[in-house]
């Protein structure tokens, strides 16, 4: 089980370092985004939003208190991993990040359901 978290938490880590990378870029360089998302023909006014709910999920992910809120941070963050590929293929870009991202994203969600109903069943040591 250790291993198991272990891997849980290296996955988890990297993934919520890639999306606040991701948010970052969106807050500080906006007008370079906005013009991808212009060439792309996606409205430019969802880049701001866009941002802050990427940050919002990390802190979901990381935090793990609603399982509800958790299960769609993930989902949130599935969609946009595997819309930004296909938006970088389709602009002619590099697609490294937002592909490794995908299943750094499912080892995340996988081990965090185990590491989570194994925790839900231990009993305290108290």
């Amino acid at each position: 089980m250790k291993t198991t978290k272990i891997i849980y938490w290296i996955s988890t880590i990297l993934l919520s370092l890639i999306f606040l990378y991701s948010a970052q870029m969106y807050f500080f360089n906006t007008e370079m985004v906005k013009g991808y998302f212009e060439a792309l023909s996606y409205p430019s006014y969802i880049v701001i939003p866009l941002a802050i709910i990427k940050v919002l999920g990390v802190i979901m992910i990381l935090w793990r208190k609603s399982n509800w809120l958790t299960e769609w941070a993930y989902a949130g963050f599935f969609f946009d991993l595997i819309l930004a590929t296909a938006a970088h293929q389709n602009a002619g870009h590099a697609i490294g990040l937002s592909v490794a991202g995908i299943p750094i994203l499912l080892v995340s969600y996988f081990l965090g359901k185990r590491v989570r109903s194994n925790n839900l069943n231990t009993p305290s040591l108290g």
